[in-house]
Parts: structure tokens; sequence; C-alpha cells
């Protein structure tokens, strides 16, 4: 069983071009080389009524199965919370979320 391990980040607006750029080039690189995760989905959510107060981020790390997550969970994430810690303090808030994938589906348009 597939599992997704969602990462939903709120970003004060002062930092919010340097920590995407920080996730892109550096974080997300660093949780797909753990070897635990098979690709990562990064996404801005647009909240239906806009704030000053920041912007919310999800990403979602495909993971083959629960105990491949707890391993990470156990060898990898104390040390890797602790860098984005240190990168961006409180400025940036997260919360983890687990997702069992049940199913996939995609339009198959032929031409």
């Amino acid at each position: 069983m597939m599992i997704i391990y969602n990462v939903t980040t709120h970003v004060e607006s002062s930092i919010e071009t340097a920590w995407i750029e920080y996730m892109r080039e550096k974080h997300i690189p660093l949780m797909l080389a753990t070897g635990k995760f098979r690709e990562a989905t990064f996404t801005r959510i647009n909240p239906s009524e806009p704030t000053e107060q920041g912007i919310s981020f999800s990403v979602q790390y495909l993971c083959p199965n629960k105990a491949t997550l707890e391993s990470y969970l156990a060898e990898d994430a104390e040390r890797i919370e602790r860098e984005l810690l240190h990168q961006f303090g409180s400025n940036a808030l997260e919360f983890t979320t687990e997702l069992e994938l049940i199913g996939r589906a995609q339009l198959n348009t032929k031409p």
C-alpha cells in the first residue's frame, strides 16, 4: 500500500521567495536522497479568501509503504526538520499528514 507523506507549511510572506527556493534546491532533494520516497509534488495552496498573513504550501512525498515511512521518521526526520527550522525558524510552520493511496485516475485523451 502506497503512502503519501503530506507536509503542509504556512510561510510568512516576507520569506516566501527564499523558502520556495530552499525547498526546490535543498529540502526536497534532501528528502528524496534518503531513498525512502519515490517522488515529490510541490504545491501552493490557493485559499478561497486571500490574507496578508502568509501563504500555505503542500509537499506530498510518495512512499512505497508504511514501514518505509516509519524508517524515515526514525532515521532521518529529526535531522532534516532541524535544518529547516535552522533556516526559517517560526516563519515557516508545518504539520504532517499520512495519507493512504487508494487509487489514481487519468483522463485518456487519444487524438
